[in-house]
């Protein structure tokens, strides 16, 4: 009698454990191409492919349910909604505290996108056009009238190039004084009266200072605005409104440091403000900044080297049963050379990531 029980409870902990095993899981994930996306209805992505291949080895069937952002994704983790996360999941210390992550799965960083060069050489435009500039040529224009026609005035009746009416003279002077202050000297058309002489020679000396001014303060608008918009490190970020997305590792990095930033809910509004200069960098997960650099058709650039150097991860719930068979399954794919074609697949040879 007490074999027969002991059949009986061995074969309903059997027929358990293959109803466990036979159970579908729930996989959740979030939008961020290239590693988590939908194309024409159908989930694909680096971690998506890579959850096929992990889930075909259990042999385990599964669901996807797509979170509408990041912290939503983190948050059916943390409260055992779903099975297990994948994603761009950074393995962070204040996430291990509320779940369990995988061996890492990929390794990344973080990274700088501006608006391309030449985006950087129409806001030069636009400096130029500034209306600092413009009332410097307006003044730089209204003295030059007010000394050809002074000098109208002297010679007026010495001159024969001044000898017509105040109205009729008023280009012909402008241009006079225009050429000296240009040219630096007369050539021809030379002052005959004592004051007429005076007011040149006035002129010739201020002509050194007023072209150097005039160059001068063009090349201060363009320095300035150079340096306003050139982005080749971090330290380059001071000053600047930097965009990021909310709750992500990018997040804390510029919190620690006090830069002055602002968060997105997900990726197309962030990138929409970029492009509309809301902001003027943002900081973010380096893979992600590179595909969408790729497929901006030239409007952005990353900019400066991978920093902060992190590690991507399955996320799962805290205790889970998966991680140790998700965990060898990993270690399977890496040694059969399975992992080192995906990650060719989704972004070739690119010694940057791994």
């Amino acid at each position: 009698m007490e074999l027969r029980q002991f059949f009986l409870i061995a074969a309903a902990m059997l027929s358990f454990v293959a109803s466990a095993n036979a159970q579908q899981l729930t996989v959740a994930t979030v939008t961020r191409p290239p590693f988590s996306s939908v194309t024409n209805g159908v989930d694909d992505g680096f971690s998506i492919d890579l959850w096929n291949m992990v889930a075909k080895d259990l042999g385990r069937d599964y669901r996807i349910v797509r979170a509408e952002n990041f912290g939503d994704m983190l948050d059916m983790v943390r409260n055992n909604q779903v099975d297990l996360a994948i994603a761009n999941i950074s393995i962070t210390a204040d996430r291990e505290r509320d779940m369990d992550f995988s061996q890492p799965i990929f390794e990344s960083g973080l990274q700088i996108m501006t608006r391309s060069d030449g985006e950087s050489q129409f806001s030069i435009i636009r400096s130029l056009l500034s209306w600092d500039l413009a009332m410097a040529v307006v003044l730089a224009i209204g003295l030059l009238f007010l000394a050809g026609m002074a000098m109208w005035w002297f010679e007026r009746r010495a001159q024969p190039y001044f000898e017509r009416p105040a109205k009729k003279a008023v280009f012909p002077a402008f241009w006079w004084a225009l050429n000296v202050i240009v040219n630096g000297g007369f050539e021809e058309r030379v002052p005959r009266t004592l004051m007429g002489r005076l007011l040149g020679v006035l002129l010739v000396f201020s002509s050194l200072f007023i072209v150097s001014v005039f160059v001068a303060k063009i090349t201060a608008v363009i320095t300035v605005d150079a340096i306003q918009n050139n982005v080749n490190s971090v330290n380059d970020l001071y000053g600047k409104q930097v965009g990021t997305i909310a709750g992500s590792t990018a997040e804390a990095f510029l919190s620690d440091r006090d830069f002055r930033y602002q968060t997105f809910a997900s990726l197309d509004p962030m990138f929409s403000a970029l492009d509309t200069d809301q902001i003027q960098a943002i900081v973010f997960d380096a893979p992600i900044l590179a595909y969408h650099a790729k497929n901006s058709n030239g409007a952005e650039t990353l900019a400066g080297p991978v920093f902060l150097r992190e590690n991507y991860g399955i996320a799962l719930p805290s205790g889970s049963a998966l991680a140790e068979p998700v965990n060898q399954s990993l270690l399977k794919l890496r040694e059969n050379g399975s992992y080192a074609r995906l990650q060719r697949k989704w972004f070739g040879n690119s010694e940057q990531f791994r």
